[in-house]
Parts: C-alpha cells; structure tokens; sequence
C-alpha cells in the first residue's frame, strides 16, 4: 500500500482496493473496519463516460441520505419515497439501484480525476448501498463503489464529509502515474 503524509497517523480515512474488492476504514493509523464492495465491471479509469471506478486521492463532498429508511430508494441523489422490495426490482429489472446511504465523491488530483473530462464529482460517483444481489458478482457496478445496505449505513455514521478517500487499483502494488 503506498503511503501518503496525509494519510498516516491520526488520520481516519478511507482506502478502497479494486483489486481485492475492499473498502479499509483507518482510525487512528489502525484498521477500524474492513467491508465487501463492488466497484466497476470495466475496472478502473478516470474519464467521463467510461463506466470505470476512478482511481486516486478523493474525498466525500456530501453525505446524503441521513434519516432515510434502509433500502431508501435515490434518484439524482433525492430520495423517490418508495423502499426497494422484489416487486419494485421486477418492475425495474435493468436499473441501477442507489439505495440507503450515499457517500458522493469529489477527486482531489488535478488533471487525474478533478477537472475537464476526468472529474469525479461530475461523473456521479458514490459510495452507496445496492440491492443484495449488486454485490454477488464483484466487480459489477457502472463505476460507483457498491456496498451492502448495511454496511454502508455503519460506514455513513462513522465518517463525517471531507474524510479522504484512497482509491486503488491494487494497493499491494505501486499504480502508474499515467493511469488515468
């Protein structure tokens, strides 16, 4: 894992691992949590329309869904009233669920995935809950970061927006600083 000055410590932050399809919350320089994702069936890239999981330095810009109930339904980040349930998927068998919780991710490195056609905040991407079956196939997701319904509830309560977000292709290997 590379390990950034900010990012050492006292810090609490956030690292996700594409390779191994984990997200770490570190509190204290200590692992606090460890939870299964999902992140993007075209693995992992920065532009605008690629449907990949960018990679880098992020941070939550905003946390939305507080006081939401679980399984939420959200669209355009606004929460629709409904609950998802087996009659609202059958309905809908194609969509991309957003459900519970959502972390929204601002990237924080210029020219890699903040600005023109690599920018992370305009892409949409979050961190969110996802129906059971979203996490059965890792990867799987259209570029976000998918999480169990109740384990993103725990990690919504547990870090506060602007907490760091680390994503890596494979964080037991140094990425190319071409990667984008």
């Amino acid at each position: 894992m590379r390990l950034l000055p900010q990012l050492t410590g006292s810090a609490t932050y956030i690292r996700i691992d594409i390779s191994t399809q984990q997200l770490t919350l570190i509190e204290g320089g200590l692992v606090a949590r460890q939870y299964p994702v999902s992140t993007a069936a075209k693995g992992h890239g920065c532009e605008a329309g690629s449907y990949r999981t960018p990679i880098g330095l992020h941070r939550i810009k905003l946390k939305v869904g507080e006081g939401q109930p679980f399984g939420a339904v959200f669209v355009s980040r606004r929460p629709t009233g409904e609950v998802f349930s087996s009659t609202l998927r059958q309905a809908a068998p194609d969509r991309d669920w957003i459900l519970t919780r959502i972390l929204w991710l601002d990237g924080l490195e210029v020219g890699r995935n903040r600005g023109g056609t690599v920018d992370t905040l305009r892409r949409h991407i979050y961190i969110h809950g996802t129906p059971d079956d979203g996490m059965s196939d890792p990867p799987s997701s259209h570029g976000c970061v998918r999480m169990f319904n109740s384990d993103i509830m725990d990690l919504f309560a547990r870090v506060p927006a602007g907490t760091t977000v680390l994503i890596e292709a494979n964080a037991d290997q140094k990425e190319s600083e071409s990667e984008v």
